[in-house]
């Protein structure tokens, strides 16, 4: 981030119901890599909602999220092992609706996918959150990505924030068209740096955080440069960096 780059803003609800809210992507590789730097990089994002792929899914894999959980100064709402990957870490700040884990079609030779999705209010801003790992295999990945747009057109909510891992650069067709239907965050608002993959040579974009129409982004990236969070931390977390947005939600 160029020293002349703002600073995203800070969560807050105004006066008129309606909420800034930030949102962190992050694809966490099964918390394989140092867990203490993958706390410090979330906890210095000061994130409202994290949406995770990649969460442990085997042996004690609750009590290893509900960790990190713990180290980041926020609870578990949904996901992990239940969805196949994705899980979903919010604040104290948001009020739960509900919350629901989909298991994808499995198609045979490849890796179950899912996906971990809830509704949450932040004073009167209603949020609708889905966490999405799409799949290595392009023809899956594009049916994937439609089952997304479907289950946020399903949720009953007018605002929602969609994020994850696509496997996938902004010019293929299954970003395409998760960006046909919602807005991408780094296009719509670009704040930060751009690449998420990989941390030692950072290339291309390939993890995203998407919004509805309705939802005005405020700034979105990968957090290089953000107070508190260092290159040293972001490179032994993951081998994905994060992407931070901060958004506007309208009250409901």
């Amino acid at each position: 981030m160029a020293p002349s780059t703002p600073l995203l803003p800070n969560s807050r609800t105004e006066p008129d119901g309606s909420a800034v809210v930030r949102v962190l992507g992050y694809n966490i590789r099964s918390m394989r890599d140092d867990t203490d730097a993958l706390a410090r990089v979330i906890r210095a994002c000061e994130p409202d909602v994290v949406l995770i792929q990649e969460a442990p899914r085997f042996f004690r894999w609750r009590k290893k999220l509900a960790r990190l959980a713990a180290a980041s100064d926020l609870v578990i709402l949904t996901g992990g092992g239940t969805a196949a990957g994705p899980a979903i870490l919010c604040s104290l700040r948001a009020t739960v609706e509900r919350t629901e884990d989909v298991l994808l079609p499995l198609t045979p030779g490849l890796h179950r996918r899912g996906l971990a999705t809830g509704v949450v209010r932040f004073g009167g801003a209603r949020l609708g959150l889905v966490s999405f790992h799409l799949s290595l295999e392009r023809n899956e990945r594009y049916a994937q990505g439609g089952m997304v747009l479907d289950r946020v057109a399903r949720m009953g909510v007018e605002h929602a924030i969609v994020g994850g891992d696509l496997n996938e650069r902004p010019d293929g067709p299954t970003f395409a068209r998760l960006a046909s239907g919602l807005q991408d965050g780094w296009t719509t608002a670009p704040w930060g740096a751009e690449y998420t993959w990989t941390p030692t040579d950072p290339y291309q974009r390939i993890d995203a955080l998407f919004a509805t129409s309705g939802a005005e982004i405020l700034g979105c990236g990968v957090p290089l440069g953000h107070p508190g969070v260092t290159e040293t931390d972001l490179r032994a977390a993951s081998d994905h960096f994060p992407v931070l947005a901060a958004l506007r939600v309208p009250a409901s």
